[in-house]
């Protein structure tokens, strides 16, 4: 294993006292327990949004802490959960009379901690479980559909509508809407190795890729022989588009996992532009990048949202962060 470590014990914090020095006019890192929040306290009675869950997928939930976006994040060690005292520690922290939305991937321990941290806190408080993967309706670590780079999506949106004054239970509901607007795909052509690991998480043969792969390099769909960008693509654009139903306007979002060149993450850009149109999708907005990774694994994911004006407008609204910022433009 070839990776910059010191010591695979202190990877996340020295990673985190690394991004909070890179980012400190954004962020604060507090430890013991570990969250992130932003560095200026959440205003008097703006609900407060926060998310987390395992290292390994940076940016991911921290890089989206900041104006338009989470006001903390828990970030757990590299594929675990953030345990239920991270969590509410940071809504404690952040809480500022508008109450606390969590956003929560859909696997089990993350849930599960969530649940258990609202359970500690007093404020009012409400949750969006995240489940935009489409590839497999159960997995490891699951029940349903995994919460992948839809996250994001989701994240970026309610972040708008809390910025502009909306209360608890508009947020809610926002981020609902945005979820059951949203599905996500991944391909993996290697996997990933976690440092406390050392070695691949899966083997995989350099002529096969995994089709509808996890961000933990969870199992997909199938296992396959590679093929070429196109084919890939349309393969995966199908099945979104065949879930999510429906045409019309559309964000499309092309999500590296990390060692994909951003060269290739474009190509592929062009060629599921192409294969939604020919769906019924006009592409209205887009994203490229790495967003939701997966350590140093190579391949990417494919995430669609429905848009209609309003949830364009959220997508707009200034944002200003690590992972992520966007200025009020079309």
């Amino acid at each position: 294993m070839k990776k910059f470590v010191n010591d695979v014990d202190d990877i996340l914090k020295e990673a985190l006292d690394g991004f909070g020095r890179a980012h400190a006019d954004l962020v604060s890192v507090h430890h013991e327990p570990t969250f992130v929040t932003r560095r200026e306290p959440t205003r008097k009675g703006k609900v407060a949004l926060i998310s987390g869950g395992g290292s390994g997928h940076e940016p991911l939930h921290a890089g989206f802490v900041g104006l338009g976006m989470l006001d903390a994040a828990c970030p757990g060690a590299v594929f675990t959960s953030p345990t239920p005292d991270q969590m509410a520690a940071a809504a404690e922290a952040v809480e500022n009379g508008g109450g606390v939305l969590f956003i929560v991937k859909n696997y089990e321990g993350d849930v599960m901690n969530f649940e258990m941290a609202a359970e500690m806190i007093t404020c009012e408080q409400a949750s969006i479980i995240t489940n935009d993967d489409c590839a497999v309706e159960d997995s490891t670590y699951t029940t349903g559909r995994r919460g992948v780079a839809g996250t994001v999506v989701v994240e970026k949106m309610v972040g708008a509508l809390a910025e502009q004054g909306g209360d608890l239970g508009a947020c809610q509901a926002l981020g609902q809407k945005v979820n059951g607007a949203t599905r996500s795909m991944g391909v993996a052509f290697t996997s990933c190795t976690v440092p406390a690991a050392g070695t691949p998480t899966f083997a995989i043969g350099d002529d096969e890729i995994e089709m509808g792969v996890g961000i933990h390099g969870e199992p997909g769909r199938k296992r396959i022989k590679m093929k070429s960008a196109d084919a890939i693509v349309e393969e995966m654009i199908d099945a979104i588009a065949g879930d999510l139903g429906g045409s019309g306007d559309a964000l499309l979002l092309v999500n590296g996992f990390g060692a994909t060149p951003t060269m290739e993450l474009y190509l592929v850009y062009a060629a599921a532009a192409k294969r939604l149109e020919s769906k019924g999708f006009t592409v209205a907005r887009s994203l490229v990048g790495n967003l939701c990774t997966s350590l140093d694994m190579a391949g990417c994911s494919l995430t669609v949202t429905r848009l209609d004006d309003d949830l364009k407008g959220y997508w707009d609204a200034p944002a200003r962060t690590a992972g992520l910022s966007r200025t009020a433009m079309a």
